[in-house]
C-alpha cells in the first residue's frame, strides 16, 4: 500500500474460533531456544468429527513498488512508509512472487510427483524460436546434462494389488519381496514399474504376505509400453531415480525437495533452524536430457505448539483460546518421528492427553498410548489436543486395514498432542521482524559464485557416492560434472524518453531515478494538480502542511504544477471520520484528487477509505503514513509521490522507443479474494497509445475457468473499443501477457481462454486479427549465470534450456546486487503476429521499463505488474469492482 517503494509482503486472512470459556495454568517458556518436539502423533488417534473452523487464506505479492502496495492488508498498511527502494518486481535476491489462477497452479504438492504428458503450445507456423540480434555471449544454467547409452531400453509395467493396497510404502514392501522372482534392476513408484528386462511369463502373477496380519496379496504385473526417448513417463523414470539417489545421500525428503538436517543453521534467538537443501527436475530440453538443480532452504521451528499456547496465554490471559486458534488452525505442523506433515483444521479445548480412547477394548491414555508405542513420554498433561483431517488415502487405508490406528473414533479426525508438533514456516509477525528476516538473508540470499559452488558441492557428492555410482551404471546412465553452457545475447540499453523530448540513458544498472528530480515528466494533465484535498489527523496538521511544501518543491522540479490543497483535518483517526469526511469532501469539492495521512497501519481503515473513494465515488486517493511526512529523506518521499500522483490523475512520467505502431499491450493476472473461499479476481490491463502511457483496466469475479475466460475476452473486447475511441480505429497487433498460470493450467489456457479472446475478437474486427498470447511466469527454478556473476539486464536466452515443444524464451530485466538473479520465462502459445522472434524479444524487455512505481526495470512487462496490483488491491480491500469511471486512469498504482 502506502504510497512507498517497497516490496509487496504477504496477506493472510484467518478464520475465527469461539472465545474461551475458561483458563489453564501454562508454564513459561525456557529462556534459550526449545528443544525440536521429539516425537509426533500416532498415525490415525481419533475422535468424532468436530467441525472445522475456517482456514487460511494466503497470497504473495511481487515487487518493489511505491505507493500501496496492496499486500495482504496488514503488510500492506505497513509499506506506507515510502522511503528507499527495494529491488524490482523479483527482490534482489532473486525471489518471487506468484499469483493463483483459480484452477490450481503448478505441480501437485506431496512426495509422489505426478508426470504430465507434454502439450505442444508452439506455434506450427513457427520456423524458428531463436533470434539474433544482440551481443552474443556464453553463459552457464543451473543444469547439468543426463547421457544414457545408446543401446538402453526401458520397459514400463504396471503393478495391481488384490485387494487393493492404497499406501505407496507397503506396496513397495510387498513388490520388494518379489525382486528374485523380477530378476533385473527395477524403479516403483506406487504403480508404474521400470525395468530394463522384459518379464517371462507377462503378465506376471506372485503373492506376497501383509505384515500387519499376514494375509495374502495378488500382485499382477502387466506390461504395458516400452519407453522411448522424450516420452513423459521415460522423464518420469529419470526423475525418480535421481530422487532415489538423493535419498542416499542421507538427505530428508520434506514435500517435494530434499534437505540436510546435519547441514543446518540455527538462528536461536528466533527459534529457527535453516535447512538447506535441494530442488531438482529433470526434462527433454532443445537438444537433450538435463537436470535442474536449484539450492532451497526449509526454515524449521524449534519451538512447538505447546509453546506457542503458552506464549499467547502470558500476553492475553482473557482471550487465548481464540488466539491460538487463530494461530494454528490452517497451519502446518511438523512430527519429527515419522517426517509427516499436519493441517490443522481446528484444536480440541475438551480432551487432553490424560483423556482415554478405546483400544483393542481397553481403555488407554494418549499419554500410555505415546509411550508403549513410541516410547515418548509426555510432559504436560493439561494441554488440549489440535485436529487435523486425514487425508483420503490415509482414510482408505485405515478402512481396508493396512495400517493400524489407536481408537476406534472417525478415522476423518487425527488427534495431535501440540508439545509433540513442530511449527513450521514464518508467522505474519515474524516476516515483520526487520531483525530476524536479515538474520535469515545472511544464510538464504546467495549470491551467483556461491550458488555455483553449492550446486557443485551437490554434483560432487552424487557422483563420489559408491551406492549412487552402482546406480547409474546399473541403469547406464552417467550425470555431467559440469554446468551447461548456454548460448545467450545481450539487448541493447533502452533511452528513457522524458518531457519535452528529453532521452536519457537508463543505465547498466536499469535506474533512472535521478534522471527524474529535475527534468520533465513525460506527460502531465493541463493545469496540473489544482484541485485536491487532503485529510488527515489534528494532530499532524504541522507535518502535513511542511510535507505540502516539500511535495509542491518536488513538484516544480519535474515541471508537475501542484496548487496548495484545501485542508481537512480531523479530531480522531476512527475509521468512520475518515469515511464521512470523505464524502463531505468528494460531494462538495469535486476534487481531481484525495490525499490522505493515517497514524497507523490498520487495515480496516485502509479498505475502508479505498472503498468510499473508487467503489461508492470515482476518485483517486493517495495515502501516506504519518511518520513519513517529515522522516529523513523526505524529499525522495515527496518526488515519489508527485509522480504517482501524475500517473493516478492522468499523466505519465516517462516512456521508451516503441516502432510498432498500431499495437495494444495487454496484461492479466488473477488473485483470490482474501475473504470469500473459492472467489478470485481477475484483472487485465491494456495500453491505448503508441508510447504506452496511457491505460483502461477492468476488474470481474470469477470462481470458476469457464468464467475467467468469457470475462477475459469480454474485457478485451471493452479495451479495444477504448483503444478505437482514443485512436479512431483498432489496432493492428494486440499482444497478451497472461500472468497466473502454472505448468497443468497451460493446456486449459491454451484450449479454452485463448479461443475465447481470439473469438471475440474476430468477431469484432470482422475477421482474424493478428494477436499473441504470451504466458509469463516468474516463480522459477531457472538461474543464469555469466562469468560466476549475474548476467546484464536485457540477456535473452533461446536455446539449450528452453523446451522444444515451446515457443519459449528468458530475459533477464532488472539488475541485482544481492542474491542470484532470477531471469522470467516467457512462453508464446498463440501467435498470428507476424514479428521475429527478435522483435517480440525487444518489445518484451522494453515494457519491463515502463511500470511507473519503479523508476527502473521490473521483472515483467508493466501491464502485467498494472494488472497484478489492480487484481490484489480488489481482492485484498475491495472486494468487489472498482467504479467504471476510473478505467482509463492508474488510480490503483
Amino acid at each position: 500500500m502506502a504510497d512507498a517503494q517497497g516490496r509487496a509482503a504477504r496477506g493472510r486472512a484467518r478464520g475465527r474460533a469461539k472465545p474461551p470459556t475458561q483458563g489453564v495454568q501454562e508454564p513459561s517458556r525456557p529462556p534459550q531456544a526449545p528443544p525440536p518436539a521429539a516425537a509426533g502423533p500416532p498415525p490415525g488417534i481419533t475422535q468424532k468429527p468436530v467441525p472445522a473452523t475456517s482456514g487460511r487464506a494466503t497470497h504473495r505479492g511481487a515487487g518493489r513498488q511505491v505507493e500501496e502496495t496492496t499486500a495482504g492488508l496488514a503488510q500492506k498498511m505497513a509499506q506506507m512508509a515510502v522511503g528507499g527502494g527495494g529491488n524490482g518486481s523479483g527482490s534482489g535476491n532473486g525471489s518471487s512472487g506468484g499469483n493463483g489462477a483459480p484452477i490450481g497452479r503448478g505441480n501437485m504438492r506431496g512426495k509422489r510427483q505426478i508426470s504430465v504428458p507434454t502439450i505442444r503450445t508452439r506455434p506450427p507456423t513457427l520456423n524458428s524460436k531463436k533470434g539474433t540480434a544482440g551481443q552474443p555471449i556464453i553463459i552457464q544454467a543451473n543444469y547439468f546434462s543426463l547421457v544414457e547409452k545408446t543401446d538402453w531400453c526401458l520397459y514400463q509395467y504396471r503393478v495391481d494389488f488384490d485387494p487393493s493396497i492404497d499406501l505407496t510404502w507397503e506396496r513397495k514392501k510387498l513388490l520388494r519381496v518379489q525382486k528374485n522372482n523380477i530378476k533385473c534392476e527395477y524403479l516403483f513408484d506406487g504403480t508404474v514399474m521400470y525395468c530394463s528386462c522384459l518379464l517371462d511369463p507377462d503378465p506376471m502373477e506372485v503373492f506376497s504376505a501383509r505384515e500387519s496380519d499376514g494375509s495374502q496379496i495378488r500382485l499382477t504385473i502387466r506390461r504395458v509400453g516400452e519407453m522411448t526417448l522424450g516420452d513423459h513417463h521415460y522423464l518420469q523414470f529419470f526423475n525418480i531415480l535421481t530422487r532415489k539417489c538423493l535419498t542416499l545421500l542421507d538427505l530428508q525428503i520434506i514435500k517435494r525437495d530434499y534437505f540436510d538436517p546435519k547441514a543446518k543453521v540455527e538462528i536461536a534467538e528466533y527459534y529457527l533452524e535453516l535447512w538447506p537443501g535441494y530442488k531438482t527436475t529433470i526434462k527433454q530440453h532443445e537438444s537433450q536430457v538435463l537436470m535442474m538443480a536449484e539450492i532451497t532452504h526449509r526454515v524449521m521451528r524449534t519451538d512447538n505448539c505447546y509453546h506457542l499456547l503458552c506464549d499467547i496465554a502470558k500476553r492475553n490471559s482473557k482471550d487465548y483460546k481464540s488466539e491460538f486458534n487463530k494461530a494454528v488452525v490452517g497451519s502446518i505442523v511438523l512430527t519429527d518421528y515419522n517426517n509427516k506433515t499436519y493441517t490443522i483444521s481446528d484444536v480440541n479445548w475438551d480432551d487432553t492427553p490424560a483423556s482415554t480412547f478405546d483400544r483393542n477394548g481397553t481403555q488407554t491414555s494418549y499419554m500410555q498410548y505415546y509411550k508403549e508405542r513410541y516410547n515418548i513420554t509426555i510432559a504436560t498433561k493439561s494441554q488440549p489436543l489440535l485436529v487435523s483431517r486425514s487425508k483420503p488415502r490415509e482414510q482408505r487405508a485405515l478402512a481396508s486395514g493396512a495400517v493400524t490406528q489407536a481408537g476406534d473414533g472417525d478415522p476423518n479426525i487425527i488427534l495431535l498432542v501440540p508439545e509433540l508438533c513442530r511449527m513450521t514456516g514464518l508467522t505474519d509477525d515474524m516476516r515483520a521482524n526487520f531483525n530476524l528476516m536479515r538474520a535469515m538473508a545472511t544464510h538464504t540470499r546467495i549470491g551467483p559464485s556461491d550458488r555455483i559452488d553449492r550446486m557443485m558441492v551437490m554434483n560432487r557428492r552424487l557422483l563420489g557416492e559408491p551406492r549412487v555410482k552402482k546406480e547409474f551404471q546399473d541403469w547406464g546412465m552417467r550425470l555431467s560434472d559440469k554446468l551447461v553452457d548456454v548460448p545467450a545475447r545481450i539487448i541493447a540499453p533502452e533511452k528513457i524518453i522524458l518531457g519535452n523530448d528529453i532521452s536519457v540513458p537508463s543505465g547498466e544498472e536499469c535506474d533512472w531515478t535521478r534522471h527524474l528530480r529535475s527534468n520533465p515528466m513525460f506527460v502531465m494533465p493541463q493545469g496540473g494538480l489544482d484541485r485536491w484535498v487532503i485529510i488527515f489527523p489534528n494532530k499532524v496538521g504541522r507535518d502535513a502542511e511542511s510535507f505540502v511544501s516539500t511535495l509542491i518543491q518536488a513538484g516544480k522540479g519535474m515541471r508537475f504544477y501542484i496548487s496548495q490543497p484545501e485542508y481537512v483535518d480531523l479530531r480522531d483517526d476512527r475509521t468512520q471520520s475518515y469515511v464521512e469526511s470523505l464524502d463531505q469532501v468528494i460531494s462538495h469539492n469535486n476534487p481531481q484528487l484525495i490525499f490522505v495521512v493515517l497514524l497507523n497501519n490498520k487495515a480496516d481503515r485502509y479498505s475502508a477509505i479505498k472503498k468510499k473513494s473508487l467503489v461508492d465515488r470515482a476518485v483517486p486517493t493517495q495515502v501516506l503514513l504519518a511518520k513519513n511526512l517529515n522522516k529523513k529523506g523526505v524529499m525522495s518521499i515527496a518526488t515519489k509521490v508527485a509522480i504517482q500522483i501524475n500517473c493516478k490523475i492522468g499523466g505519465a512520467p516517462w516512456s521508451v522507443a516503441m516502432p510498432l505502431s498500431g499495437l495494444m499491450v495487454v496484461g492479466f493476472d488473477v488473485c483470490h479474494d482474501s475473504k470469500s473461499k473459492g472467489k478470485s479476481y481477475g484483472a487485465m490491463v491494456a495500453s491505448l497509445n503508441k508510447p504506452m502511457s496511457r491505460y483502461f483496466s477492468a476488474v470481474s469475479h470469477h470462481s470458476t475457468g469457464e468464467e475467467l475466460s468469457n470475462d477475459l475476452a469480454m474485457n478485451i473486447v471493452k479495451a479495444l473499443q477504448s483503444y478505437r475511441r482514443h485512436n479512431n480505429t483498432f489496432p493492428s497487433h494486440i499482444i497478451i501477457y497472461r500472468d497466473g498460470v502454472g505448468d497443468g493450467q497451460i493446456p486449459y489456457v491454451f484450449s479454452h481462454e485463448v479461443e475465447q479472446v481470439a473469438q471475440a475478437v474476430r468477431e469484432l474486427y470482422g475477421g482474424p486479427a493478428k494477436l499473441g498470447v504470451v504466458v509469463v511466469t516468474k516463480k522459477i527454478n531457472t538461474r543464469l549465470f555469466f562469468n560466476r556473476q549475474n548476467p546484464r539486464p536485457g540477456t535473452v536466452v533461446d536455446d539449450v534450456i528452453t523446451l522444444p515443444e515451446r515457443y519459449d524464451f528468458f530475459i533477464v530485466s532488472q539488475f541485482v546486487n544481492q542474491g542470484t538473479v532470477s531471469p522470467t520465462s516467457y512462453n508464446v502459445i498463440h501467435d498470428t503476429l507476424g514479428l521475429e522472434p527478435d522483435k517480440l524479444h525487444r518489445l518484451t524487455y522494453k515494457m519491463t521499463h515502463m511500470y511507473y512505481n519503479w523508476s527502473g526495470t521490473v521483472r515483467v512487462p508493466a501491464p502485467v505488474q498494472y494488472a497484478h496490483k489492480l487484481a490484489f488491491l480488489v481482492s485484498q480491500s475491495l472486494h468487489r469492482p472498482p467504479n467504471n469511471s476510473l478505467e482509463e486512469l492508474l488510480y490503483f498504482l
